[in-house]
């Protein structure tokens, strides 16, 4: 997906719905908008939405969000596939107040495992070496990972759903179903973790995303269907419901383990043990 579309500075509304609702959501917003081109080619409409979530190992972008704090960000990886030649996007979602920031750049996903150790981006790790508005979110990206000493914490996957005015990117709405996550301490963009987690069961995450003022048809929604606005943070919500211990235990053993296999004296079983997590 490129980042043509993506809305720089938006306003989100979020809700949590059954799919009974959800479904009959969708005529109501397909009198509006219209279905956007990466969900128009799936059967179920619903395209694969993955994200590696960065954070430092006292959690400290989780409890931003945790605690309300009004300005504050979250660092990700976001693609699409597990497919070496896919790109993969770094971005940084920041909130200021009540307003949604986004900024995010294409690398290479050959070029995700060097940024995320610690190297500052150069231009041939770009999908576009003349983007320079890419090159920059890149470059504030990794010293925002530096600042930080975030590490990779979370894989989340889920299906999304999603329309939008195909005259503009004013307004957005999107629905995201089947929300797994699990812990990830290495940089592995992978397709669907092996033990997730189901953050929300099976309720629908519905967004409304405006750039400014929201239609008026965004408030016939919410009340035709009494839908109630709350937070739905996936990342977060996930170490919510399964507790704080479950990605710390997830990464510490990781890191235990890595640590002592790669001693000089166990090189085989390090490579033995690196085939096996493949």
């Amino acid at each position: 997906m490129g980042s043509d579309r993506l809305q720089h500075q938006r306003y989100e509304l979020k809700y949590q719905v059954n799919e009974d609702k959800a479904l009959r959501i969708r005529d109501f917003v397909q009198s509006y908008l219209e279905i956007d081109e990466y969900s128009a080619l799936q059967p179920g409409l619903s395209y694969p939405t993955l994200s590696l979530y960065l954070d430092s190992d006292g959690l400290a972008t989780h409890w931003d969000t945790v605690n309300g704090n009004r300005n504050r960000f979250k660092l990700r990886l976001r693609y699409y596939d597990d497919r070496p030649d896919t790109p993969v996007f770094l971005e940084i979602k920041r909130r200021e107040n009540n307003v949604i920031l986004k900024e995010r750049g294409g690398v290479c996903k050959s070029a995700a495992h060097w940024l995320l150790a610690g190297h500052m981006p150069e231009r041939k790790h770009m999908l576009n070496r003349n983007d320079d508005q890419a090159f920059v979110a890149v470059q504030r990206f990794c010293r925002l990972m530096l600042e930080l000493n975030a590490r990779p914490k979370m894989h989340i996957a889920y299906l999304r759903e999603a329309y939008e005015n195909t005259r503009d990117n004013n307004v957005r709405v999107t629905m995201d179903r089947q929300v797994e996550s699990q812990p990830n301490p290495r940089p592995r963009l992978i397709a669907r973790s092996p033990r997730p987690h189901l953050v929300f069961g099976k309720t629908v995450v519905l967004e409304l995303k405006f750039t400014a003022r929201h239609p008026n048809w965004f408030r016939d929604l919410v009340e035709t269907f009494s839908c109630m606005q709350m937070g739905a943070a996936k990342y977060s919500e996930g170490i919510v419901t399964k507790g704080e211990d479950w990605v710390q235990r997830a990464c510490s053993t990781a890191g235990l383990i890595e640590e002592f296999l790669s001693a000089e004296n166990y090189p085989g079983l390090f490579e033995a043990a690196k085939r096996a997590a493949v």
